[in-house]
């Protein structure tokens, strides 16, 4: 007597295999991108930093002398090579939502090939738990080793090249750490949910890339907020002024009573001139709030946690959409939600 195999169990394995088979073509784009990315990086962090830093070497033994040789070429290559790295890396959240919206969702559902799936058995549910899994493990997978790598080249120029970016730079923050792998996860929700809520692809494109545009947005100007500050108060007469290491989140100027006030725009042409302005104002000094080199990798975490609950709302209600197109639908009974 031979044994029953149930339907499910027939048809579980092959709707993975015609997920990877129907997007074949963007998974070897994505992995050419991805070591194409790796390799460049991998040049970044090796040979152009030790060329850059050499070239800063020779520049700094120079004492200002007219007949001084450093390789300039080297120190500018570094810094561009930097630059065209950096920016596709921090703007790859942006491909994925438009893939995600055109061809994950929206060009299913907009040729009928999503009904048709739906009406030979294969649960909507499922269909989309598994067309959002298998591109979340390539996009978490891709993204990580670009950033990973693009922090150890960042790290083997610290230092050494008098150019680098610092850490709080934007660019740099979102790609040396986990906030490209979160913004990438939160764009694959936002493209499917357009799709589904859109059901054209070309629309729901758009409206991805918009939306991520603005997720993008909303971490770059939330992130100062999400891990407690630190406040440093100096005297008119100190020399530092504002300046302290970080990022900084406000300034400004300290009344009599402790208060904190904007600083007043000054047009005297001498300090003097300034601080009588600012003593009429009742300043007495200084603030400053910013967050110091040890707040990076908490601000980094808490930045990709608050990116990663939005991801999961994302997620959750492009099931709700789909449950109720499913509904309007009147799907077989075999393939209900």
């Amino acid at each position: 007597m031979s044994a029953v195999t149930t339907p499910a169990a027939v048809r579980r394995p092959h709707l993975t295999r015609w997920v990877l088979r129907l997007h074949r073509p963007e998974l070897l784009i994505w992995a050419g991108l991805v070591l194409l990315g790796a390799a460049l990086l991998l040049w970044l962090g090796g040979p152009l930093t030790d060329a850059a830093a050499d070239g800063w070497r020779q520049y700094k033994a120079c004492h200002w002398s007219e007949k001084c040789a450093y390789d300039q070429d080297a120190i500018l290559r570094y810094k561009d090579t930097y630059n065209y790295l950096t920016f596709p890396l921090a703007a790859l959240p942006l491909l994925v939502a438009a893939w995600a919206g055109a061809a994950l969702t929206g060009r299913e559902l907009e040729s009928g090939t999503a009904r048709l799936a739906w009406s030979q058995g294969v649960t909507p549910a499922r269909w989309l738990a598994t067309r959002l899994a298998l591109p979340a493990a390539a996009v978490t997978a891709g993204t990580s080793l670009l950033v990973f790598l693009h922090h150890r080249a960042w790290v083997a120029a610290r230092g050494r090249v008098d150019t680098l970016k610092s850490q709080w730079d934007w660019w740099t923050f979102q790609t040396n750490g986990p906030t490209t792998v979160a913004l990438s996860l939160a764009a694959l929700a936002v493209g499917a949910l357009a799709g589904l809520a859109l059901r054209r692809a070309l629309p729901a494109l758009a409206t991805a890339v918009v939306t991520t545009g603005g997720l993008w947005g909303l971490a770059q100007w939330i992130m100062p907020h999400l891990w407690p500050t630190v406040t440093h108060v100096t005297s008119f007469g100190h020399a530092s002024g504002y300046s302290s290491p970080g990022l900084g989140v406000d300034q400004g100027l300290v009344t009599r009573t402790g208060g904190h006030i904007p600083e007043p725009r000054c047009h005297a042409d001498t300090w003097e001139g300034c601080q009588r302005l600012f003593e009429k104002r009742g300043g007495v000094g200084f603030y400053y709030t910013n967050h110091p080199d040890a707040h990076y990798w908490p601000l980094q975490l808490t930045t990709s946690a608050l990116v990663l609950a939005l991801a999961g709302l994302f997620t959750v209600a492009a099931f709700l959409v789909l449950r109720r197109l499913t509904g309007a639908l009147r799907l077989p009974k075999g393939a209900t939600a």
